[in-house]
């Protein structure tokens, strides 16, 4: 085994380990105190996750290099961190609480859905990994709504066998970006029986995407959504879930 691989074990390993003592500290905690927890993991992931926060830092510069200085980019790195950790700990507590989802996500523009289903044709969501997605997909799975949503695999098998236990414990289907040709076919699959399919849109999507200008760079853009609702004719329903100050 060389150091390479050696390291990426390791990793892997510290990682399982963190996600587990960190689930049952979550799971202990009252609700109040997970946002206090959230921002003690976000202070740590930013002092030790080199290589994640010269990612956020290099790509906050490209994007807002003539309007914002290092010590703006530097806040606004932090201030992901923050959100990233909120985001992961508030999901972790409430997949172990789904009763308080309901009351934590509320619905604007139910109507749109509920058009857009009229139409027998599935319904087509695309969003980003913008807010707490998870939690969109867990409310609307409340709302009784047969929910697919198009997950690539995490790098590290356990940890996704551990959340796909969850999703599917709590009603939400996951249908996986690969094999293709099984991706494509189980998406057409849910659409054609009038249920709700999800699809994530800003991860680069490689040679096969549309180049579109980003934050003044060309961008790799899936084209998913508009060829699925072309083959079935499902409406597109653009929809975010956008966290207020109460949390």
């Amino acid at each position: 085994m060389n150091f390479k691989e050696a390291s990426k074990r390791f990793k892997r390993g510290f990682g399982r380990g963190a996600l587990r003592c960190s689930s049952l500290i979550i799971k202990m905690l009252p609700e109040r105190a997970m946002y206090g927890f959230a921002d003690g993991l976000a202070n740590l992931g930013y002092l030790f996750a080199v290589r994640q926060r010269r990612v956020a830092l290099e790509s906050l510069s490209i994007a807002f290099e003539r309007e914002k200085d290092k010590s703006e980019i530097a806040a606004i790195a932090k201030a992901c961190f923050a959100v990233m950790a909120k985001g992961m700990v508030e999901l972790i507590y409430l997949m172990e609480h789904p009763e308080l989802i309901r009351s934590k996500v509320k619905i604007e523009g139910r109507e749109n859905l509920e058009q857009a289903f009229n139409e027998g044709k599935g319904v087509i969501g695309v969003s980003a990994h913008f807010g707490s997605f998870p939690l969109l997909l867990l409310r609307l799975v409340q709302e009784g709504i047969k929910t697919n949503a198009i997950i690539r695999f995490a790098r590290d098998e356990k940890i996704e066998r551990y959340f796909q236990a969850k999703r599917q414990a709590l009603g939400l289907n996951t249908i996986y970006s690969t094999p293709r040709k099984t991706c494509v076919d189980n998406s057409i699959k849910v659409l054609r029986n009038n249920e709700f399919l999800f699809i994530p849109i800003d991860q680069n999507f490689g040679s096969g995407g549309v180049f579109v200008e980003f934050f003044g760079r060309q961008a790799a853009t899936a084209t998913g959504p508009v060829i699925f609702a072309q083959r079935t004719g499902a409406p597109i329903l653009p929809m975010f879930i956008v966290r207020e100050k109460d949390n």
